[in-house]
């Protein structure tokens, strides 16, 4: 049994916010290779703008799920995502300048698999089950790895594994001052995985509008960009990591006071309602 979707009139169909996240993010941590190009990392913060795009596409992956009345289930598609989209992340990297290609095709298997077992094992039978888990891996995936090329540089497996710490004026290998050494990867997995929850969570609601969670999914996505940022600069130069945040500050900024414009929109257009009425006898 199945919960109707109530169709939402006008806004951006959801398969066009679907093929512009997933074409945006992957030219976005295919631009953080310009690093390897030039011989710096000042192109790093690429990465975090991948992540800012799939994240406003997972939020809305998100809401098109939950229409099927799994409201409760958003804080487990969330995780959902990250946990399966960090299998192929991982995997992938060892690919070098191919990881993002491969990443998207192994979270999409991945995500399948878990959408199956969702739907036929677990007896869920959500029509749009599957498709949202394949969605929301490749999401994870890609977030996972443009936080990664922001903090280290490159999304390839060596940069994430080796950094380095200056000992008497030698620059030596370390493997804890690095994104998987240094337990990074943990932190990124929270920041993705709490930004893509909450745009959808604080958006419920008869007042919800499309406009307005997806400026609040971009919000987050810089302010997640922010922290990462900062997180960056003991592995990259600290030129790099100025960079990316001055890039995530102006980019929270602007969607900030953009979000707090249409929730001035929308709160002034319920102004004027009426109290829901309370059934008699209850």
């Amino acid at each position: 049994m199945t919960v109707k979707v109530e169709k939402i009139e006008g806004g951006i169909p959801h398969n066009t916010i679907m093929v512009a996240g997933l074409i945006a993010s992957v030219v976005l941590v295919y631009l953080t290779y310009a690093n390897v190009l030039t011989g710096t990392q000042y192109f790093a913060f690429f990465g975090g703008l991948a992540t800012v795009a799939a994240l406003v596409w997972g939020s809305h992956t998100i809401k098109h799920l939950c229409s099927y009345g799994i409201g409760t289930g958003v804080p487990s598609a969330g995780m959902m995502a990250f946990g399966s989209g960090v299998i192929a992340m991982l995997f992938a990297t060892k690919y070098g300048i191919a990881a993002p290609i491969v990443a998207v095709i192994l979270a999409a298997v991945v995500g399948a698999i878990l959408g199956y077992v969702a739907n036929n094992v677990l007896n869920m039978k959500i029509p749009v089950m599957i498709v949202s888990l394949v969605e929301m891996a490749v999401i994870g995936a890609l977030v996972l790895m443009g936080y990664a090329a922001m903090m280290s540089g490159s999304f390839e497996l060596s940069a994430l594994t080796t950094g380095s710490v200056s000992i008497l004026g030698l620059s030596l290998p370390s493997y804890q001052a690095s994104f998987l050494g240094g337990a990074l990867i943990a932190t990124a997995f929270m920041l993705g995985g709490i930004a893509i929850q909450h745009p959808f969570n604080a958006c419920l609601g008869p007042s919800w509008t499309q406009d307005r969670m997806l400026y609040l999914a971009a919000e987050c996505g810089f302010l997640s960009m922010i922290a990462a940022a900062i997180m960056s600069m003991p592995l990259i130069s600290m030129g790099a990591a100025l960079v990316s945040l001055f890039v995530a500050v102006i980019g929270w900024y602007y969607t900030y006071a953009k979000y707090i414009e249409l929730s001035k929109r929308d709160a002034f257009s319920w102004l004027d309602s009426k109290p829901i009425p309370e059934v008699e006898g209850q």
